[in-house]
C-alpha cells in the first residue's frame, strides 16, 4: 500500500497547507486531499510540484507499506 505522508513533510519544513498551496499554485482542496490521505491515483504533476516546492526527494512525501 502506498501512502501519502504529506503531513509529515509539512511539518518537517514548517510549512502549512495554505502556504503549499500558494507555492505549487495547485488548489487548496487538491493539497488538503492529499494531506488527508484521500487521494485514490496520484497525479504526477501534483507530486512534482510538491516536490519542488518543499526542495525535497518523492520518498518524503510517499511511503511504501507492507500488508
Amino acid at each position: 500500500m502506498v501512502r501519502i505522508c504529506l503531513d509529515k513533510a509539512l511539518l518537517k519544513y514548517n510549512i502549512s497547507r495554505y502556504e503549499l498551496a500558494k507555492r505549487t499554485g495547485i488548489q487548496y482542496q487538491i493539497i488538503d486531499n492529499y494531506y488527508k490521505n484521500k487521494v485514490k491515483r496520484y497525479d504526477s504533476f501534483v507530486l512534482e510540484r510538491i516536490c519542488l516546492s518543499l526542495d525535497c526527494d518523492i520518498c518524503e512525501i510517499l511511503e511504501f507499506i507492507k500488508e
